[in-house]
């Protein structure tokens, strides 16, 4: 008995030496690998954001638009163009989509940064909505905002058997774009509302001015009068 206890008791003990080296390693393999990963996803962002805008442009640092990341491009100082990071949530997971869009709004280009849609199906959407042979699926050059798949009333054929990727695709797409909408009416309200500040502040001044050339005038009157 003492000698079956004693096995058990050297087994446990191997089990969990075995448990905490092998924790150790995954550990350190984790720490090993993590920095690499992290520098090839920011590659891959970069990348992409070069590939969905045009060439020769000066790329503002990044903003936070809706929740949204955003990078405006200039050439010769005026905006032209931005590169949007959008996401939603698809049949298999989520997709994280990097977007670019013109002063309009109209697609320039798209590349995918992750996705887990099922191969040969969702999967499509890496190239299936910038088909230049297939009009009716290519989305570049189309306005942003409301797109949809046929099966909605929109424009879009969506992918053979993979609508929910689909709609998805084009819902992250419609995203960026009304994010960016939003701040430019923002923009706009804000202008407005100086504007008025400015144009009461203009007329506050002009009325004081009036008000005190009444006044001289009255004061210049009663001297004339005594």
């Amino acid at each position: 008995m003492e000698k079956l206890q004693s096995s058990l008791k050297n087994m446990v003990l191997s089990l969990v030496v075995i448990c905490i080296v092998a924790a150790g390693a995954l550990a350190g393999i984790y720490t090993l690998t993590k920095a690499n990963i992290e520098a090839q996803e920011v590659a891959k962002q970069q990348a992409a954001i070069l590939a969905v805008l045009p060439e020769g442009c000066e790329i503002a640092e990044a903003e936070e638009i809706n929740g949204l990341t955003v990078y405006k491009a200039y050439q010769n100082n005026e905006w032209v163009a931005t590169a949007i990071e959008t996401s939603e949530v698809g049949f298999d997971g989520p997709q994280v989509i990097m977007v670019g869009l013109d002063a309009e709004g109209k697609v320039i280009n798209y590349e995918i940064l992750k996705q887990t849609e099922t191969p040969g199906l969702g999967a499509h959407i890496t190239h299936w909505f910038k088909n230049a042979d297939k009009p009716g699926q290519n989305i570049i050059g189309k306005q942003a905002g409301n797109l949809a798949v046929t099966k909605d009333n929109g424009e879009v054929d969506a992918i053979t058997a993979a609508t929910i990727s689909s709609r998805a695709f084009l819902k992250a797409i419609n995203k960026a774009y009304n994010a960016l909408a939003a701040q430019e009416v923002e923009a706009a309200s804000g202008a407005s509302q100086l504007q008025l500040v400015e144009e009461k502040e203009n007329n506050e001044t002009v009325a004081e001015a009036e008000t005190e050339e009444i006044v001289e005038a009255k004061e210049e009157k009663e001297v004339t009068n005594e």
